[in-house]
């Protein structure tokens, strides 16, 4: 496989593990496994999510840094809810623990791709012509 399909994977991995992640977000807050009947307002912790969308979308290697950074906090919650709640929201927390690593290794897999990928004169930071 050539490094373009490979870089091309990573952000479809991280696009599809970030649509999960909301996805996942949403309907457990709101419907599967709610803090209180008929949802929450803690849906509302998906809205982070959204923004990167357009950049992981677009291809912007930025985006991809800090969503790797910004991941960590799902993945704390996830962690912390597994193992605090019940079924079924123990088993959805495991979910979000899931979906966080396949973002984060996505991500950094993307900018390690991407680095590699260079001309020696960019990693430089030559301008010359």
């Amino acid at each position: 496989m050539n490094k373009a399909n490979q870089i091309e994977m990573t952000r479809l991995l991280a696009l599809g593990s970030l649509a999960g992640l909301i996805v996942l977000g949403l309907a457990w807050e709101m419907w599967l496994a709610p803090i209180r009947p008929g949802g929450s307002l803690l849906a509302l912790k998906v809205l982070p999510l959204v923004i990167p969308l357009a950049g992981i979308w677009k291809n912007r290697m930025y985006t991809y840094r800090w969503v790797s950074l910004m991941v960590w906090l799902y993945f704390t919650e996830g962690v912390v809810r597994a193992w605090s709640d019940r079924a079924p929201g123990n088993y959805l927390a495991m979910g979000e623990v899931l979906l966080c690593l396949l973002l984060f290794i996505a991500c950094a897999q993307h900018v390690r791709l991407r680095f590699k990928n260079l001309p020696p004169a960019a990693l430089a930071g030559d301008t010359a012509p």
